[in-house]
């Protein structure tokens, strides 16, 4: 029987739920503002979208890297 490393699995599953969550809300939701309004809005809702993303890109990508810091000290 194989063994299954179930952590791993329920990273991967949160990864995969995040990043399809930001796809809908980029695709279907600018989608939606582009048809409705028209390539002008889109455009500033696309913006709107990566300003408010920003911060949360900046906490993971500092939580990634104090991770790896700690992982390389601990290594030694």
């Amino acid at each position: 029987m194989k063994s299954r490393d179930l952590r791993k699995y329920a990273a991967q599953t949160n990864v995969r739920l995040a990043a399809g969550g930001v796809l809908v809300l980029f695709v279907i939701g600018l989608g939606l503002i582009y048809v409705i309004y028209g390539l002008g809005p889109a455009l500033m809702g696309l913006l709107c979208l990566g300003i408010g993303l920003a911060p949360l890109l900046l906490i993971f990508v500092s939580l990634w890297m104090m991770d790896w810091v700690v992982k390389r000290a601990n290594r030694e």
